[in-house]
């Protein structure tokens, strides 16, 4: 199993983000990744593959505006981190934006996502470490892994939120497809749910998107993840959610995964983008499931026995001292430990 991270990801470095009602400390930090890294030894080197395989999931002007929201908030006085505070919700109109805080507001869902300076350079070579896990399993490898960061299963075509820039999952679909691995099924296995990733697929039956998450009854990202959302138009039954309640053990857990599971291979895919969030880990602190390293074990077992050339995207996970282990108890299942 071949890992890719390239250190360009630890540019993004947000000092603070507003979260239930103050601020707090930025949770998405460059030692979540460095956690990681630290633990295993042989990284592969990143390949750069330009902007195009990012086009072909984001729009243009929305990629556009990241590569110059930092700038254009410097610019207009602003010091820090851009942050939005107006995010247009209702009687959204077609405007010719030009302040930046119109921009930030137009192409977010919250406050907790600030731009940094290396927010960019972060989020480019993220997905750009996706891809090269792409190149790998087409390249004949059974597996892999993407240490992504920042994440990106939260970001749709045109907005950022959840920490997420660009989509690196859905990146990582279309480029397998196009590398002839299709049909591609995406599960995520994140505490929360994949809203940006399911609503940049929701309508494209191409690909599968099967999503395990916390309630969005109770937990963020609230407006999207429900059972009842099944896709749309040649989206169809392209979607899948299985929503569980807080406090989720191993248990009640791999009835869920056996489903999801059960659907991938139904469902025909030939290749499988697995989106990994460690929030699941029960010593998360932003997160309440109750899954421990075991359980992580089992879960990649049963993953490998769907025997899909795989590639696992790095999500989430803020118990940075437990990160390391963590993943590699999850990658256990694929042959690294």
């Amino acid at each position: 199993m071949k890992l890719f991270f390239d250190d360009r990801q630890c540019t993004h470095a947000p000092a603070r983000e507003l979260h239930n009602g103050d601020w707090t400390d930025f949770a998405e930090t460059p030692a979540r990744a460095l956690a990681v890294k630290s633990h295993f030894a042989e990284w592969a080197e990143v390949t750069d593959h330009g902007l195009e395989p990012i086009l072909a999931v984001h729009d243009a002007d929305y990629v556009a505006f990241l590569q110059t929201a930092h700038d254009e908030w410097l610019a207009a006085g602003r010091p820090g981190d851009a942050i939005p505070y107006a995010l247009p919700v209702i009687r959204r109109r077609p405007l010719d934006l030009t302040r930046i805080d119109a921009k930030l507001g137009a192409h977010a869902f919250d406050t907790a996502t600030p731009i940094s300076a290396g927010t960019w350079t972060a989020a480019y070579w993220s997905a750009q470490t996706a891809l090269s896990g792409v190149d790998a399993l087409a390249a004949g490898e059974r597996s892999a892994y993407a240490l992504c960061r920042p994440p990106g299963h939260h970001c749709g075509a045109d907005y950022m939120g959840g920490y997420c820039y660009l989509n690196t999952p859905a990146i990582a679909a279309r480029a397998a497809a196009a590398q002839g691995l299709g049909p591609v099924a995406i599960l995520d296995v994140d505490y929360h749910h994949g809203n940006g990733t399911q609503d940049i697929f929701y309508e494209d039956g191409s690909v599968l998107f099967c999503s395990i998450h916390a309630d969005p009854k109770t937990d963020y990202p609230f407006f999207w993840g429900h059972a009842d959302e099944t896709g749309a138009g040649a989206g169809k039954g392209a979607t899948a959610n299985w929503p569980l309640p807080r406090g989720t053990t191993g248990e009640t857990y791999m009835p869920a995964l056996d489903a999801a599971l059960a659907r991938i291979r139904e469902w025909g895919a030939r290749s499988l983008i697995v989106s990994f969030g460690a929030d699941t880990y029960d010593g998360d602190p932003i997160s309440f499931f109750a899954l421990t390293q075991n359980d992580y074990r089992e879960m990649s077992r049963r993953i490998a026995a769907v025997n899909l050339p795989t590639l696992v995207v790095m999500e989430g996970g803020y118990a940075v001292d437990a990160l390391g282990e963590n993943v590699a108890a999850f990658l256990s299942g694929f042959g690294r430990d």
